[in-house]
C-alpha cells in the first residue's frame, strides 16, 4: 500500500512539474501596491427610487395599523419631553474642503469610499517621469507578499497603527507587459492590489511630492489604460 501511494505522490508531481528553483521567476519582478481608502462618514443618500419605495411602503402600512385611543397617543407623544430635551443640529455633508476641491484632504466627499494616488516615480515607468500611483514596493525578500504591502505603505504614511489590511492576499493583480515607453531594464512584472483602509483618524501624514484623495470615479481618469479592470476590481 505504502508503495503504491509513493508511486502515485511520484507519478503527480512529475505530471504537474513542481519546481524549486527561482532561476526562472527572477525575470518577472513581482510588485505589491495598497489600495489605501477611508470608508464612508456618513450614510449616502438614499436612491429616489429606494425613497419612493420607503414612503409607499409606509402609506401602506398605516391602512393596517392597529388603531389606539386618543389618551395612549397623547401619552407616548409626550414621552421623552422633559427638561433635558436636547436639540440635534446635524454636521453639514458638503465640507470646506468640497467647496474648495481640495483633494489634498479626507474630509471631502464624506459618503463616498477616498483612495490614495501619489505622485513620483513609480516601478514600470521611466526614471525622471514622475506618474500617479498606488503606494507600491518591489517584493524582495520579504516573508510574504502581504509583507511587501505593509512596507510600502509604512514608507509612505510612516505608522501603521491607524490602518488595517483586508485579508492576507491579494485583491487582484494586473499582468504588465513591456511597452516601448519603459526602462530596457524592466522586463514584464506583475503587480498585487491588496486593499488597506483608514481607521480612528481624520488625518493621514504622506511622505511624497504630490498626493490626493479620490473617488472611485476620479481614479479612473488617472489611470484610463485599466478603466476596465479597476472598475471591477474596486466595488464602492
Amino acid at each position: 500500500m505504502q508503495r503504491s501511494c509513493r508511486s502515485l505522490s511520484r507519478l503527480l508531481v512529475s505530471q504537474r512539474g513542481f519546481c524549486t528553483s527561482t532561476k526562472g521567476a527572477e525575470s518577472e519582478k513581482l510588485v505589491a501596491s495598497v489600495l489605501f481608502e477611508r470608508l464612508p462618514v456618513v450614510i449616502p443618500k438614499i436612491d429616489p427610487l429606494v425613497y419612493g419605495f420607503q414612503e409607499f411602503s409606509f402609506r401602506w402600512r398605516q391602512q393596517f395599523r392597529r388603531a389606539y385611543p386618543e389618551e395612549f397617543l397623547k401619552k407616548s407623544d409626550a414621552r421623552g419631553k422633559g427638561e433635558y430635551q436636547i436639540d440635534f443640529v446635524p454636521a453639514p455633508r458638503i465640507t470646506e474642503a468640497d467647496k474648495a476641491n481640495d483633494k489634498r484632504s479626507l474630509q471631502r466627499a464624506l459618503d463616498r469610499r477616498l483612495y490614495l494616488l501619489l505622485y513620483g516615480d513609480a516601478y514600470g515607468t521611466p526614471k525622471g517621469q514622475p506618474a500617479w500611483h498606488f503606494p507600491e514596493k518591489v517584493y524582495k525578500s520579504e516573508e510574504t507578499l502581504r509583507k511587501c504591502a505593509e512596507s510600502a505603505l509604512e514608507s509612505v504614511i510612516g505608522d501603521l497603527s491607524h490602518t488595517y489590511f483586508v485579508g492576507n492576499a491579494p485583491m487582484g493583480h494586473i499582468a504588465m507587459p513591456p511597452t516601448e515607453n519603459n526602462n530596457k531594464d524592466i522586463q514584464s512584472f506583475k503587480r498585487f492590489f491588496f486593499k488597506s483602509q483608514v481607521i480612528a483618524t481624520n488625518k493621514v501624514n504622506i511622505k511624497c511630492k504630490d498626493f490626493v484623495w479620490v473617488t472611485k470615479d476620479e481614479l479612473l481618469e488617472y489611470f484610463p489604460e485599466h478603466n476596465e479592470y479597476l472598475t471591477k476590481m474596486i466595488i464602492s
